[in-house]
């Protein structure tokens, strides 16, 4: 399995998790079973969004284009969402 993207949180993971399946592409959110073994307290580097490696090319530039990961300073408004998921 390829890593696309390191979630901070569950709600983030599957967002970009249902953007890739979106875009017909097979994904999984690893992790998400231990938030629960550490109870309240913060965990970090436990959620990763993981794809096949035959799409991990398309799935790595797709992610790179989600306005949740585009590093746009919080004083910038997002990206807007692309029309089309995959790339071109």
């Amino acid at each position: 399995m390829h890593v696309v993207y390191r979630a901070d949180n569950l709600f983030d993971a599957h967002l970009v998790r249902m953007a890739i399946e979106q875009a017909g592409m097979p994904a999984f959110v690893l992790g998400q079973a231990l938030l629960g073994g550490v109870g309240e307290l913060p965990a970090s580097g436990l959620l990763t969004v993981c794809v096949p490696p035959s799409c991990a090319e398309a799935a790595d530039a797709l992610v790179q284009r989600l306005p949740l990961v585009a590093g746009a300073p919080a004083t910038e408004a997002p990206t807007p969402w692309p029309d089309d998921p995959l790339p071109a």
